[in-house]
């Protein structure tokens, strides 16, 4: 049986390959159980300094097992914790995590997608959250965290329609950060995350921490933290080393502390 989760290292870089071709890259717990390790992996080596998930040119993943699911009664999902108990390792990774997005990116595969820091999409990805056709609503994220990202009509509007769009109106509605044709997708997501992992991974880190506390904060408190973070950057190694490069017109040398 081959793997379900592959993984692979790009100087800097960590890549998780989703492998279920068979079955669209569908999502079931050893996939699920599988990134989740492969996150662990990454983020407690000092050498990665950005991951980047992906699936195939087909499918970055076609949603939930729902073989699996439908035999689920409420206590299954209720004492189990489904979902809950391991997809949500991707959001509380501290490294910065892109969603590299071929194909289908459907149901959970959408969600998962969104879990990531940013996407990244080639010109034939399909974004869509179609669980209401199955009797049930989106349980990863779809009404939560796709509204943040889009806005309240469009989440609606593809929660309720259950509608696909493309990787064109994906980014023109902000759930896309990037599209590049099929063939430089990986090759591009790299790229960027090799330029991230090339900066201080302390103020990488920070960053992140600091744009994710502007979706769960007022403005004020959101300000108030980016600002302490801003004046902690000055006990940085990094900052004085990045400071003096630009003054002294050479590349810095950031050494993560």
């Amino acid at each position: 049986m081959s793997e379900v989760v592959l993984t692979e290292v790009h100087g800097k870089v960590g890549l998780i390959r989703i492998n279920r071709p068979d079955a669209l890259n569908a999502l079931n717990n050893e996939v699920v159980d599988g990134i989740g390790r492969a996150v662990d992996q990454f983020e407690a080596d000092e050498n990665i300094g950005c991951i980047v998930l992906t699936g195939s040119d087909k499918a970055f993943a076609a949603g939930a097992d729902i073989g699996l699911m439908k035999s689920y009664g409420y206590m299954d999902t209720y004492k189990t914790d489904f979902i809950t108990r391991n997809w949500e390792r991707i959001r509380s990774a501290r490294k910065p995590v892109i969603a590299a997005v071929s194909g289908f990116a459907l149901g959970g595969g959408c969600e998962v997608a969104m879990m990531c820091d940013m996407i990244y999409a080639s010109d034939t990805a399909k974004f869509g959250q179609p669980e209401i056709k199955l009797g049930i609503i989106p349980g990863a994220g779809g009404t939560q965290r796709l509204p943040r990202a889009v806005g309240k009509a469009k989440a609606m509007d593809m929660c309720l329609t259950a509608r696909m769009i493309d990787a064109a109106e994906a980014e023109r509605i902000g759930l896309v950060a990037r599209v590049f044709p099929v063939d430089q997708l990986l090759d591009e997501t790299l790229k960027s995350a090799a330029t991230i992992a090339s900066f201080s991974l302390p103020v990488v880190m920070m960053v992140k921490e600091s744009v994710n506390r502007a979706y769960e904060s007022s403005l004020n408190e959101g300000l108030l933290f980016e600002r302490r973070t801003f004046h902690a950057c000055f006990a940085i190694e990094d900052q004085k080393e990045g400071m003096a490069a630009f003054v002294e017109k050479r590349k810095p040398a950031f050494k993560n502390r």
